[in-house]
């Protein structure tokens, strides 16, 4: 009697971050699908919470043990090259993976401002966690009085500035054009009331020309003291995609159609940060990432069972801003992530701020123990063009 072997398929999932951990585990509703996700580390990094990290007032890992589901196979490696052709992806250890799917999900990294002196050699960030490791041991050989400057307005510099002062530096944030230009004017008037009750010095209208050892230099003349300075204005994507030969939009981003698939081949499917459907990417957050990660495990999915994929479909409910352990701000949005003049401030914006920050991490572990509970908002529509200054602020 011979033995019949049921055809398995291979999935690589390129990148560790909240939408790729969705993802590989909303893949497990298909047992006879085979899961390999490749993370530069070992540990999940809560974004979300590495102003935290270097203000030393939490944590920003989380184990994979609990977050990702029986039979996903860990690799701690990166992906330097995708052969499309050959449907393999080569690792950086010399490695190889062949797939049936890849899904890429590289998320984003710190901009890296062109034409700005100092910047390489006296700037920090806080995209990634080893750049926010080096920024808390930068932060705690220094004095508690010592001057920190932090450039951009957006919501990570907002945040690191607040969980800084509320420890009691003395901080400076160097906005650009306009603090929070992804908010409502009475979000704005809401988050520089709190910075300042923290004692945090806000400058509009004046962006950074130049990074020194102590001080930053403003394009007007001023200089703005710096034993620290932190740099959050801006976000980027690796360059795997365009080293690949796929097809990206000018910041790098994979341009896929309306179902995450990439225009260049079907079997690579994209998420999350890096990801521009029909060039017309969602704002750069977790809010997007999970529901972003599980539709592109559905394409996948639908695929395998010879379905044809849903089109891409989420909303937008606002932002949330951490304003140091004791404030926050809910900024309310349309739909389709544009903001409605109303924003909530207080106890309960605190409260609510925690608690959704908590709830990201369960939401990944409840999809690990049962894959495809995820649920997301869905109805919004995506603006036909996205405004860039929302896309390098946001986080």
């Amino acid at each position: 009697m011979t033995e019949v072997h049921a055809q398995r398929t291979r999935v690589v999932v390129v990148g560790g971050g909240y939408a790729g951990a969705v993802a590989a585990n909303h893949l497990r509703q298909r047992p006879d699908v085979d899961i390999t996700m490749v993370n530069p580390r070992r540990v999940f990094v809560e974004r979300i919470r590495l102003h935290q990290l270097i203000a030393e007032t939490g944590s920003a890992t989380g184990d994979y043990g609990s977050l990702l589901g029986e039979g996903i196979r860990l690799v701690v490696d990166t992906v330097h090259h995708i052969s499309a052709g050959d449907r393999r992806a080569l690792l950086t250890s010399g490695a190889e993976l062949d797939y049936d799917y890849l899904i890429y999900a590289v998320g984003s990294t710190g901009a890296t401002p062109a034409g700005v002196p100092g910047f390489a050699e006296f700037a920090h960030s806080v995209a990634d966690l080893e750049s926010a490791q080096r920024l808390r041991y930068a932060l705690a050989d220094l004095p508690s009085v010592a001057p920190v400057a932090v450039v951009g307005g957006g919501l990570t510099g907002i945040e690191t500035a607040a969980e800084l002062a509320e420890g009691g530096r003395p901080v400076t944030l160097i906005c650009g054009d306009t603090l929070g230009p992804s908010l409502s004017e009475r979000g704005r008037r809401s988050v520089a009331r709190r910075l300042r009750r923290l004692g945090v010095e806000i400058i509009e209208g004046a962006a950074a020309s130049e990074v020194r050892r102590d001080a930053v230099a403003l394009g007007d003349g001023r200089v703005v003291p710096g034993a620290v300075t932190v740099w959050t204005a801006g976000f980027a994507v690796p360059d795997l995609a365009a080293r690949s030969g796929l097809t990206t939009d000018a910041v790098g981003r994979l341009i896929t159609d309306e179902t995450l698939t990439s225009i260049d081949d079907d079997r690579i499917v994209a998420a999350g940060d890096a990801a521009a459907p029909s060039g017309r990417p969602l704002r750069m957050s977790c809010q997007a990432a999970g529901p972003l990660g599980a539709q592109a495990a559905n394409t996948v999915l639908s695929r395998i069972a010879g379905r044809t994929p849903a089109a891409v479909n989420q909303a937008f409910i606002g932002q949330c801003i951490s304003l140091g352990r004791s404030g926050a701000a809910i900024q309310l949005s349309h739909t389709d992530d544009t903001p409605i003049n109303l924003v909530m401030g207080g106890r309960l914006a605190t409260s609510l701020k925690e608690a959704i920050c908590k709830a990201t991490l369960w939401s990944i572990r409840r999809e690990a123990a049962k894959p495809g509970s995820y649920r997301w908002l869905k109805g919004g529509k995506r603006p036909a063009r996205m405004q860039a200054s929302r896309q390098v602020v946001s986080r």
